[in-house]
């Protein structure tokens, strides 16, 4: 069997929750929008993980020819918007501007050096001989950890936001399973990994959506010195 349109199919398949919650967060879509800008981006990173991590047939077979495709800016694009808005719909939180007083604490004074440290980190983490997608996880806990280091009220949805995006990517591997069975086992390079599987499940793919879900639903808030209140209450 050629899988040769199951990547893409699961890939578009993340633009359904992401249209659900830009229909259904007038307040949140600029956000959206910004964020899978930004998180599409990194959908040219793909050589990085073809094949040492997976190898998926693409359309035009473009993974297999150039390690770049169409499908992982699909991806990148639908899951950062989905990352971004997801805590804050479910609790139905509103952004409000962080005092001036606050951005003063002292634990602020490496407030970009923790935004960067992920950036930095991944390719000294890259050049060891490990296969890709762990330094990838290390880098999303490393910055995850670092927002609630310097923010702590953070913590609340970094931690939801991480197993939130969990679950969702959970039940879209499982899905993925269930509809194409072999294609894990044809497409992840497993002999490379570290073997552990749940109900079939790489378990890097568990860690990569638990960590890039507690990294996204945070760095927004981060970057930008903003917090997420109940609609009503005001800053304390």
């Amino acid at each position: 069997m050629t899988y040769h349109y199951v990547w893409l199919l699961w890939a578009s398949a993340f633009l359904l929750p992401w249209i659900v919650l830009h229909l259904s967060n007038p307040d949140l879509r600029r956000l959206m929008w910004r964020a899978s800008a930004i998180t599409a981006l990194f959908g040219i990173t793909e050589p990085i993980f073809v094949p040492r991590y997976w190898d998926p047939p693409s359309l035009f077979a473009l993974a297999q020819r150039t390690g770049f495709d169409i499908e992982s800016i699909i991806f990148t694009f639908a899951i950062g918007g989905i990352g971004a808005v997801a805590y804050a719909t479910l609790t139905r939180r509103v952004h409000v501007p962080v005092a001036a007083g606050e951005r003063a604490h002292r634990r602020h004074r490496f407030h970009r050096a923790m935004l960067l440290m992920p950036f930095v980190l991944f390719v000294p983490l890259w050049l060891l001989a490990w296969n890709p997608i762990y330094p990838s996880i290390v880098c999303l806990l490393i910055g995850a950890l670092g927002s609630l280091l310097c923010r702590p009220d953070l913590a609340r949805p970094a931690l939801a936001g991480g197993v939130l995006f969990l679950c969702l990517y959970a039940a879209f591997m499982l899905g993925l399973r269930w509809l194409a069975p072999g294609y894990i086992a044809a497409v992840w390079n497993l002999p490379a990994l570290s073997g552990g599987l749940v109900y079939g499940i790489p378990s890097e793919e568990l860690l990569f959506g638990l960590s890039f879900g507690m990294y996204w639903s945070a760095v927004y808030e981060h970057l930008t010195w903003h917090a997420l209140r109940a609609r009503g209450a005001e800053l304390t």
